[in-house]
Formats: C-alpha cells, sequence, structure tokens
C-alpha cells in the first residue's frame, strides 16, 4: 500500500477542498492550531488608595455668648432737695422745664411752672394741670381759670396785677397727669420741691390753697376740705387759707359762697400778717 500523498505543502484548504480530499479517502495533514496564548495581563496601575472618610471632626460646643448685663437705666434728671432750694427764677423755671423725675414728662406737651408777680403778696397753690394749661403752659386756664380770675378781681387781684394788685398762681404738679387723673404720691413727692422753692422766693404773706391735693401737699393732710375751712394753717411760717378748687365749684356751685368766705378769711389773714421780705 502506496503512503498518502504528503499534502502538508498547502498552505490553506478551504472547508470544500477538505472535504473533497476526505472523500477521496487522502487524508489531509494540518497543524495543529497553537495553544490559543492566554492574553499578557496588562499590568494596571494601583488604584490609589482611597483614604477612608475620616470620622468629622467633634464639632466645637457653641460658646454662649457672653450675657450682656443691661446697663442701668440713667436716672431721671431730676435735682436733689438741696440743689433745687439754692435756685434762682430763672434756673428754676429751667430746671422744671427739663424735669425727668417721673412718668409724667412723656405725656406732657408743656410743663406748667406759674405765672404772676414773682413778688406777689397773695399765691394761689393750685393741683395739677390739665388739658387747656399742658397746651399753654400756664395754670388755671379755660372754664375754671376764668372763675378764678373772677374770683381774685372780687378781692382787688388779678394774675397780671402787680404789688396790692397782683397774685402769683402755682400747682403742686407742673406737668399734666393722664386724662386729667388724680396725682399719684410719688408724682407729688417729685414736684414738691418746686413748690417749695416757688413759695421761698415769692414770699408770700398769705397762701390759698385750692383743692385736696395742693392741701394734702401744703399742709401734709388728709383731712376733707370742709374740716380744714375756716381756720388759719401754716406752711413754712406763711399763713394757708383752705378753699376749693374753681373746677370743683363749676360742678357744685352752690358752694360759690363758701368760697368767698374763704377769700375774706385770706384777706383778714394778709391785714393781720407781719411783712416777710
Amino acid at each position: 500500500m502506496s503512503a498518502a500523498p504528503d499534502t502538508s505543502f498547502v498552505p490553506e484548504l478551504d472547508a470544500r477542498q477538505r472535504a473533497m480530499l476526505a472523500e477521496m479517502g487522502v487524508r489531509v495533514w494540518s497543524p495543529k492550531p497553537a495553544p490559543a496564548k492566554a492574553p499578557t495581563p496588562v499590568a494596571q496601575e494601583p488604584e490609589p488608595a482611597v483614604a477612608s472618610p475620616a470620622a468629622p471632626a467633634p464639632r466645637p460646643a457653641p460658646v454662649a455668648a457672653p450675657t450682656r448685663t443691661p446697663s442701668p437705666t440713667p436716672p431721671a434728671q431730676h435735682r436733689p432737695v438741696s440743689q433745687v432750694a439754692t435756685l434762682d427764677w430763672p434756673a428754676l423755671r429751667e430746671a422744671v422745664a427739663g424735669c425727668q423725675a417721673c412718668g409724667l414728662c412723656q405725656g406732657r406737651t408743656n410743663t406748667v411752672f406759674g405765672v404772676g408777680d414773682e413778688q406777689a403778696d397773695w399765691m394761689i397753690v393750685g393741683e395739677a394741670p390739665g388739658e387747656n394749661e399742658d397746651l399753654q403752659g400756664e395754670p388755671f386756664v379755660g372754664a375754671a381759670g376764668q372763675l378764678l380770675d373772677n374770683m381774685l378781681k372780687a378781692v382787688g387781684r388779678s394774675r397780671s396785677g402787680k404789688g396790692a394788685q397782683g397774685a402769683y398762681i402755682a400747682n403742686v404738679l407742673k406737668c399734666r397727669p393722664p386724662a386729667n387723673r388724680n396725682p399719684q404720691p410719688d408724682e407729688v413727692a417729685q414736684c414738691e420741691p418746686y413748690l417749695a422753692r416757688q413759695v421761698a422766693l415769692v414770699k408770700p404773706k398769705v397762701i390759698v390753697a385750692m383743692g385736696r391735693f395742693a392741701v394734702q401737699a401744703l399742709l401734709k393732710s388728709t383731712e376733707p376740705i370742709g374740716r380744714l375751712r375756716g381756720q388759719v394753717h401754716h406752711y413754712e411760717g406763711v399763713p394757708v387759707i383752705v378753699s376749693y378748687h374753681p373746677a370743683y365749684l363749676l360742678r357744685t356751685p352752690t358752694d360759690k359762697g363758701k368760697a368767698w368766705a374763704d377769700l375774706c378769711l385770706a384777706m383778714a389773714t394778709l391785714e393781720n400778717t407781719p411783712l416777710r421780705r
């Protein structure tokens, strides 16, 4: 048997040719396919080490803002009593105008200092300014003021007169209380030094105290006016006659006769009072 032809020289056979040779009994040698080389692993650059997330640093405890102690409210603009007692008229008027010693200063339009002859021998002391007084800055205006002017005229005096024809008029309070309410004790206490200095500067020979709060401020008495009338009281050596406030007389005109008797007592007291200049 002859050896099979060597066909290894055939570089390549396609599938049809291989099939035909196989049918003819011709073995076709074909080189074993070289084993597939494993792909050379590509050297990979080492991944950069990723640092594990560090635990968040503890947040510093909030530092409480230092508590600021509120500055104490500056004292109200009010002169000590010892200083008020040395003021002359211009300084006293200025001190009253700038006074902030109590809450009444917050609602006032004007301070109500006083009016009249500063050397009069008659002094009228009322209670507190009302709406009209607050607007005009003068005591006893409006209907009550007109009645007081008529009362003074009946005894030969006026707020614009001088000497024996004049009078000095002032209130205990220099600022109007809200809604014309009654003065409070602390408000009266703050204003009393101003009134005391006015009395000391005027040097009246008689004071007519009109109304409950004027009586309380001058005489330190809570007795009703009806019980204090008809007598001669004293304030710092000055005779004091107690009478009704003109506003009360407008509401109770039947007591006008009593008020006239009080004025007559003031005139009689004046005649018997030695000069205090």
